[in-house]
């Protein structure tokens, strides 16, 4: 085995070991859009329910006595579902009432230059 001549289209040590580290970066940058996605799409979720409940406080003269209610029955209707106790609606509401415009909160801007620097810029080519 040590005497036989790589073959032509053999892939040499160096050229498998970058071809490794390239595709282990594109995974893990994948992972890391994917878990910022799911980070943003999460945090638009928690604004749009302090949202519907402080609108619907206001507008249809609900009491504070909603979110314990909300709270169990989502545990009973979704029972797998988690972070939808007293204290984190609560939260939410208080969320959207610091930030009533949508546009006052995004993504960490942290997350968006470690993508920006990360992930390559597709160009044309003549």
């Amino acid at each position: 085995m040590a005497g036989r001549k790589p073959s032509k289209g053999a892939v040499g040590r160096s050229d498998f070991a970058a071809l490794l580290a390239d595709v282990k970066g594109r995974i893990q940058d994948a992972q890391i859009r994917a878990v910022c996605a799911v980070n943003a799409e999460l945090v638009r979720l928690y604004w749009d329910i302090g949202r519907i409940i402080a609108d619907r406080q206001l507008r249809e003269g609900w009491g504070a006595a909603v979110i314990p209610r909300l709270s169990r029955e989502l545990k009973n209707e979704l029972p797998e579902l988690k972070g939808f106790s007293e204290r984190n609606i609560d939260r939410m509401i208080a969320f959207y009432r610091a930030y009533p415009d949508p546009a006052g909160f995004s993504p960490p801007a942290v997350a968006k230059s470690l993508l920006q620097e990360k992930v390559p810029q597709v160009v044309a080519k003549d």
